[in-house]
């Protein structure tokens, strides 16, 4: 069993920025694919980035590049996810997930992975 407990979440203007956290204490595996998905109101649950831990590379949607950028902490075993220049668009409760293994192409589908965080919510004003 993995626990994710996710944190940083808050209400910014667009343009600004916030920093999410996604702790892992119970890391038994050496290799996962550790993601964020978010969920607008009234939406489907999206993937946003994900990186495959040990230094794999990471992967983002179109609509985050070069405003996103994962990362990882591997001794503290946190994923973060900084967000920079926001857009209200980008609101939504913002969720960690994991599963064993490395990443592939479908990193960005809900049942690629097994271990889920509670989300934090995450509100850009226009």
């Amino acid at each position: 069993q993995v626990r994710l407990v996710e944190s940083g979440g808050g209400s910014v203007q667009s343009g600004g920025s916030l920093r999410l956290s996604c702790a892992a204490p119970e890391y038994t595996y050496n290799i996962y694919c550790m993601a964020w998905f978010r969920q607008a109101p009234g939406k489907g649950r999206e993937g946003v980035a994900a990186l495959t831990t040990g230094g794999g590379g990471a992967n983002y949607i179109d609509s985050v590049k070069g405003r996103f950028t994962i990362s990882q902490d591997n001794a503290r075993n946190t994923l973060y996810l900084q967000m920079n220049s926001l857009k209200p668009e980008d609101t939504g409760i913002y969720y960690c997930a994991a599963d064993v293994g490395g990443c592939v192409d479908n990193w960005n589908h809900e049942w690629s992975y097994t271990y889920w965080g509670q989300g934090t919510q995450v509100t850009v004003s226009s």
